[in-house]
């Protein structure tokens, strides 16, 4: 790391700690409460992830690492490539798989460290160049030169990425609810609300704790990050199987690690230098976000030269599975497919 690298992270790593006190705080009082009894279950696979309708499972050997997809839909078809984010997996584009694949090949994938894909060692590993370079092997791994490229989350920090310094690659860009990488450190250094937004972020940096806080109650807080009333699903409801699918996708603590390892690479690297992104973007926003601004959402325009912006006013932050009816006529409408 260079000089500029190493003072973020001393200044994040030391409000990740004040912030961890609090939290420690949290944890003490619900292992009093519940006299020191931390249940932690292990899940078989849920039935709704067993539909055929999603599609069928398959691995890509890449350079340095081994990615888990799901794919569906006609392998002569164009290629829609969904990137998920945290904490999720290829499971969170399921309304999409069924949606596209009459039109597209559409492979959802696991990101690297995420359930069934691998989950390479220390947190340089997890930087968005690292992950934009698995999405560069990945598209012709699949037998394809290019690609519909869709993200969310830190999926869209990958994609945003993908599109910038491999535009080849990317034929449409659709980005949900993830301001493009180059404008939100900035954003979250001047605006209050987006501080307060990101206090987990900087919790993350904490060593061990941020894993030890989601496995607790049965991943407790994975759970309250999809299914509360700030943050989770309101819009449609997540079935319990649902539920299971993602605690079935993060089945032991070091499984949390590689994901968080995400948030910690972010001040140990400067993202890379990209081009404007020419390929033609489409940015659909949940507006209900209890991560994110939606003031994040037009600084995107900065950096691309064709932007189309589409507010989901009830959608929260899980906006794919949240508002999915208008979310995929959204994506048909950019794509110019017949409904």
């Amino acid at each position: 790391m260079g000089a500029r690298e190493c003072i973020r992270t001393a200044i994040a790593f030391s409000i990740g700690c004040f912030l961890s006190v609090f939290v420690f705080i949290r944890m003490v009082i619900v292992i009093v409460k519940s006299r020191g009894k931390i249940s932690w279950k292990r899940y078989d696979m849920p039935e709704c992830m067993r539909d055929p309708a999603l599609g069928t499972h398959n691995y890509a050997h890449l350079e340095h690492v081994r990615l888990h997809y799901v794919a569906a839909g006609d392998e002569d078809k164009p290629l829609m490539l969904m990137i998920h984010g945290f904490p999720e997996f290829w499971f969170s584009w399921r309304y999409q798989i069924k949606e596209f694949k009459k039109d597209y090949r559409v492979v959802a994938i696991d990101q690297r460290g995420y359930s069934e894909s691998d989950a390479p060692s220390g947190v340089n590993s997890y930087n968005v160049g690292e992950l934009a370079n698995d999405i560069k092997q990945l598209i012709p791994a699949l037998g394809y030169k290019s690609c519909v490229l869709v993200g969310h989350d830190w999926g869209g920090a990958a994609a945003w990425t993908v599109a910038g310094l491999y535009p080849e690659l990317v034929d449409k860009l659709i980005i949900m609810n993830c301001p493009h990488p180059l404008s939100f450190r900035k954003y979250v250094a001047t605006h209050m609300a987006q501080f307060k937004k990101s206090w987990y972020m900087f919790f993350f940096y904490v060593p061990l704790l941020p894993e030890l806080y989601f496995c607790m109650r049965d991943r407790k807080m994975l759970e309250v990050a999809l299914t509360s009333s700030v943050m989770g699903v309101h819009c449609t409801k997540l079935s319990p199987d649902e539920i299971k699918a993602y605690k079935f996708a993060f089945p032991t603590l070091g499984s949390f690690t590689g994901p968080i390892n995400y948030i910690r690479a972010i001040t140990r690297t400067t993202p890379p230098r990209q081009k404007k992104i020419t390929a033609p973007t489409l940015l659909i926003w949940g507006c209900k976000d209890g991560a994110l601004e939606r003031g994040l959402a037009p600084l995107a325009e900065k950096y691309t030269d064709s932007l189309t912006i589409r507010y989901v006013e009830d959608a929260s932050h899980w906006v794919q599975m949240d508002c999915p009816d208008l979310v995929n006529a959204h994506m048909k409408d950019f794509l110019n497919i017949a409904s």
